[in-house]
């Protein structure tokens, strides 16, 4: 069984996919075991002088100058999850439940939150042994951290709450025993250390930063099987003019567009059929180039997040010391999720922009609505009105989730992130802008069938050939649902990138 080892220091993207999606074992590297082993020395030692630290021998919130004596440590903590235990809404969907438990584990592993080895270990057992609970996805501010969600991450693992195991969903207790996962008391701190962080906005972040890297060079694919249905002007792309305006995101977008157009007798010359084209294709560097610039720096943001240290109080063990801040707090990523929301709206939006080009008569030159027999055929009238729709729902998710701010325990925590909510929405402009591409990529295949295909491009034929040999061209109306999902679903696979890249090389 592959394996990720974790420091604390060095997860990686690759890493969190292969655990949340392809199920890879996780494993402590020896290397951080002493540090784990005197931060939880010095816990205990401050329990047992009854030293007034904030989770360790106080209440928690505006509760924290109510005094906890060190012989109801055990009981603070397990009300703590118990408290906590408030998420809403629908769970959360696997993947990101293990990602959750991973980024968790891996903040734990650093040696700053003063909690026992045996406790990381039971966390890191119910990955290995796919115990996944039930988190449900609302309820989260984003300061103190994803609160109310990792609490339900822990109850399983104090027999409590519910997990999914070998396909049933289970109470906590009964999924821990069938895994052979002994259940365990909480003692001082650790109820505080597993569920003071940023995990849930980040899992959430860093699956879809990984999906948005992905989704930009399959964007830069599909647009090109447009420009070359559209017979667009390719000069647009000439590496002296984007060198021009060195912004990498916008170079990269234009070096992709000239590998996978190359070849291509579809693409027309300045002044031959007009002298300049439509933004929506003489622009695609310079949008899709900004949405890359802009995820290249939200993964920055996302993979830094990963490998912090996100407790309440940190324990530092060679001064001894206990130190009460606010790296739970979620500003960075809810901020950075919210750019990321923009970004990819902008995505969709040029991106049906090229659909309507290709479904407008008066704009593209081909029978309306990319249908023969057009008036007793609609054709794909109504693709371009599912993909506005998604559009429009997009630019009222992308509104930012981090400008706003609700007081919470009394006014102790009274400026909070809404981190998580800026990742979900993220989550969700991101499968949206996913059905977009898929649109225009039926679009512009059909209407490359109806132009009369003279010759793609060797990056955009090889995408033409994986469309056709799952959908066909359309002669006369049918449900169109099925052509969506099917184009859909090659799109999410990964085929796309995989196979075009292994014709023009890596992409940007």
């Amino acid at each position: 069984m592959k394996k990720v080892y974790i420091d604390g220091e060095h997860l990686s993207l690759e890493d969190v996919i292969n655990v949340a999606k392809h199920y890879y074992e996780v494993a402590i590297d020896k290397s951080v075991l002493e540090n784990i082993e005197n931060s939880r020395k010095i816990v205990e030692k401050f329990a047992e002088e009854e030293k007034v630290i904030y989770g360790i021998t106080t209440g928690f919130g505006e509760l924290c100058n109510v005094f906890i004596s060190n012989d109801k440590t055990e009981k603070l903590q397990k009300n703590l999850i118990r408290s906590h235990a408030c998420g809403i809404g629908d769970p959360l969907d696997i993947e990101t439940v293990r990602a959750i438990m991973l980024l968790r584990a891996n903040s734990l592993v650093k040696g700053f939150s003063g909690i026992r080895l045996s406790t990381i270990q039971s966390l890191i057992d119910m990955i290995n042994k796919k115990v996944h609970p039930i988190i449900p996805e609302k309820g989260s501010l984003g300061a103190s951290g994803d609160l109310a969600p990792l609490a339900h991450m822990v109850l399983p693992m104090i027999g409590e709450g519910e997990a999914y195991y070998e396909g049933k969903r289970l109470n906590g207790k009964e999924a821990m025993k069938l895994a052979g996962i002994d259940t365990i008391n909480l003692v001082a701190k650790e109820g505080l250390a597993l569920i003071n962080g940023t995990q849930v906005m980040t899992a959430i972040g860093a699956l879809s930063i990984y999906d948005s890297i992905e989704l930009l060079k399959t964007a830069d694919i599909i647009s090109s099987l447009s420009f070359e249905a559209l017979n667009g002007v390719i000069e647009a792309f000439d590496d002296r003019v984007h060198n021009l305006r060195p912004h990498k995101g916008q170079i990269g977008s234009a070096n992709n567009l000239r590998k996978i157009l190359e070849g291509s007798k579809m693409v027309s010359h300045q002044g031959v059929l007009r002298v300049q084209d439509a933004y929506s294709l003489r622009c695609i560097p310079q949008v899709h180039g900004a949405s890359r610039d802009a995820v290249n720096y939200v993964e920055d943001i996302i993979v830094k997040e990963m490998n912090a240290a996100t407790d309440n109080p940190l324990i530092f063990s060679k001064e001894e010391e206990a130190i009460s801040a606010g790296n739970f707090h979620g500003q960075p990523i809810a901020l950075g999720m919210d750019f990321l929301a923009i970004a990819l709206s902008e995505i969709a939006n040029i991106s049906e922009r090229r659909i309507e080009r290709l479904v407008n008569p008066k704009l593209s030159g081909l029978p309306p609505f990319l249908i023969e027999e057009s008036g007793l055929n609609s054709g794909f009238m109504l693709v371009q009105y599912s993909a506005a729709s998604l559009v429009s729902e997009n630019k009222v998710l992308a509104h930012p989730a981090s400008v706003d701010s609700i007081p919470s325990s009394a006014n102790q925590e009274d400026h909070v992130s809404m981190g998580t909510i800026a990742a979900r929405k993220a989550k969700n402009i991101l499968n949206n802008v996913q059905k977009v591409l898929a649109m225009e990529m039926l679009c512009a295949c059909q209407a490359i069938d109806l132009r009369g295909n003279k010759g793609l491009g060797k990056g955009s034929k090889i995408v033409y050939d994986i469309v056709r040999d799952k959908v066909p061209k359309i002669t006369e109306d049918r449900a169109m649902y099925e052509m969506i999902d099917k184009s859909e679903e090659i799109l999410k696979s990964g085929i796309i990138v995989k196979e075009v890249e292994k014709e023009t090389g890596k992409l940007f």
